[in-house]
């Protein structure tokens, strides 16, 4: 029997919800009423089979990241090795890294493809696709840990920034982590780089041997995890104010190169209470951010 996604307007009337295993998205678009019909419909077409066509590639998804070189077939399997390819011949890192980011980026495309909007985005989990008109404007908040609610800043994004994704990695996230962050928020040009860079900057965010830490390896906690037996964060103890120091500008000093690379637009980099915020010159200070669930999109 064929297992069929969920597909619902949520009770609000404006957003749709779709649910297909892990994958768990909330859809908005501002437009005419014809063209956000003609929008949800196109992602819930577009959503259908997804899962299943990641899943025949499953296999592949999980292993390391060649540099150079990608096998995989799918459009958004493509997507996610393009994405963590730039970290993949210094960092282990697979695909997976940035597939949350990437289904975003799939479903927005094919609103975007099939309707005349103002502005759009899908959000999987915290990890974020954008569409702005001219114009147009998302005021997006944030939170210091992705695992609960809790809106402490917010930062506009304008139309002619060019950052069209979100994403938060980190130990408390739904994925796992090699480092003790307890988020790291980053913007980039696609949600599928901003998703991949995310999981970078929080793996350097770290205070290695230290006893406070608790690891374990990941394929104890999940058995097909794709990080295999690399010790995964589990918990964080008491830390001096100096050790917090240390190991944030572990990550800082990580999101600095990205950020002169290219790679990313910005980056917010949460751990015990303490914030470091990497952005270029023009844009103002507390920029990165993460919109949870329960956090508002204007």
């Amino acid at each position: 029997m064929t297992r069929l996604p969920q597909i619902a307007m949520l009770a609000d009337g404006r957003r749709l919800h779709l649910q297909d295993g892990p994958i768990d998205l909330v859809v908005e678009a501002w437009g005419s009423v014809a063209n956000v019909r003609a929008a949800y419909d196109a992602a819930a077409r577009r959503f259908t089979g997804l899962l299943d066509t990641l899943c025949n590639e499953l296999a592949e998804l999980h292993k390391a990241a060649d540099p150079v070189s990608c096998t995989l077939r799918g459009k958004i399997a493509r997507r996610m090795h393009a994405a963590v390819a730039p970290y993949a011949a210094d960092h282990f890192i697979t695909p997976m890294a940035a597939v949350a980011g990437a289904v975003a980026e799939e479903i927005l495309g094919a609103m975007v493809e099939a309707a005349r909007l103002e502005r759009a985005y899908v959000n999987n989990g915290g990890d974020i696709a954008l569409q702005l008109g001219e114009g147009k404007h998302f005021t997006v908040g944030l939170v210091d840990r992705p695992d609960r609610p809790g809106l402490m800043k917010a930062t506009i994004i304008e139309s002619d920034d060019p950052a069209r994704g979100i994403a938060t990695s980190g130990r408390h996230g739904r994925s796992f982590s090699l480092g003790i962050a307890d988020a790291v928020t980053v913007l980039a040009r696609t949600a599928a780089q901003a998703d991949a860079a995310a999981t970078i900057i929080a793996n350097a965010v770290d205070l290695p041997g230290h006893p406070e830490v608790l690891r374990c390896p990941a394929h104890d906690l999940q058995p097909d995890s794709d990080l295999g037996a690399r010790l995964v964060t589990r918990d964080v103890g008491d830390l001096s104010l100096y050790e917090i120091e240390e190991a944030l500008e572990a990550g800082t000093e990580k999101a600095r190169a990205l950020l002169g690379q290219g790679l990313i637009e910005g980056a917010a980099l949460r751990l015990h209470g303490e914030t470091r915020i990497v952005a270029p010159k023009a844009r103002p200070a507390a920029v990165p951010c993460e919109m949870a669930r329960e956090s508002v999109m204007q």
